[in-house]
């Protein structure tokens, strides 16, 4: 490609310029990002304005992920076309999918929509290593909902994933296996989630440590079955609508479904139970 002022004279002007990033998870969310270009507080903004009116400096900005950008070249030499030849489902070209957890070869691979979550996991990340069983995983990142391997034969697209009752998000599945204990998992997130908060409003700010305070009780043989009750409160007092933007109500994705799949193990780490993996 060509960089710079008046590109072959066509009175196009394209730079790129690179801007390191303090590496906080809310700089996902698009207006925060404007804002930490801008060297403010990387907070989201309240919408409307939507940036495409009012974004960098004031200005109508367009936001894109890097995956989307990185489609851009096949598309322009192969034609529109061709890229939607790639996928299915509904859903056109390629994307990222990752697997991480206890598969032989943990990895991430560009794919066409439509692939089934089993060859996925199976054929690209080589099947769970030995010793090890699939008892769940997250589809698309730590934002979204459990899923079992009754789903594994589900095509990925945002709609097939979409009617199981989470999301396809960034692609990225995280496995839990038999051995790992699935509080011990959600807490981690949780952790995350609490850290991450930009802390701009009430119920991130204050919830997400809250619940992770729970979670850390309870892996100590602390929590009780009121702490059960509070999570569940959380899941409904953070979600969708009740926030500035949507990490929190991303984190309760995997807390929400995790109460309801591990309802056994959450019981088994109360009142001083011991945590039946380890």
């Amino acid at each position: 490609g060509h960089l710079g002022r008046d590109i072959f004279g066509t009175g196009f002007d394209f730079d790129i310029v690179l801007h390191t990033s303090a590496g906080r998870y809310i700089c996902g969310e698009e207006t925060a990002l404007l804002n930490a270009l801008e060297g403010k507080r990387a907070n989201p903004r309240a919408k409307p304005p939507f940036p495409q009116v009012s974004g960098l400096w004031g200005k109508p900005t367009i936001v894109n992920n890097v995956e989307t950008l990185c489609n851009l070249p096949g598309i322009l030499a192969h034609g529109v076309e061709w890229y939607q030849s790639l996928g299915s489902g509904g859903d056109f070209g390629t994307k990222l999918f990752g697997v991480s957890g206890r598969v032989k070869n943990p990895g991430c691979w560009e794919l066409p929509f439509g692939v089934s979550i089993r060859e996925v996991i199976e054929g690209y990340g080589g099947g769970m290593q030995e010793g090890f069983t699939l008892k769940a995983f997250l589809p698309g990142g730590g934002s979204t909902d459990f899923l079992t391997p009754a789903h594994l034969d589900t095509p990925l697209t945002y709609a097939a994933i979409g009617e199981l009752g989470s999301r396809l998000a960034t692609g990225t599945m995280i496995l839990l296996d038999d051995k790992t204990c699935p509080i011990g998992m959600i807490g981690n997130l949780m952790k995350f989630f609490a850290h991450e908060s930009c802390g701009f409003c009430t119920p991130c700010r204050d919830g997400l440590p809250w619940v992770d305070t729970i979670f850390r009780d309870l892996e100590t043989g602390k929590g009780s079955f009121k702490d059960i009750d509070i999570l569940k409160d959380h899941v409904e007092y953070l979600g969708p609508g009740r926030t500035f933007c949507a990490l929190a109500p991303g984190a309760t994705a995997p807390l929400g479904s995790g109460l309801t799949l591990f309802a056994e193990e959450f019981a088994a780490h109360v009142s001083g139970a011991k945590c039946p993996y380890h």
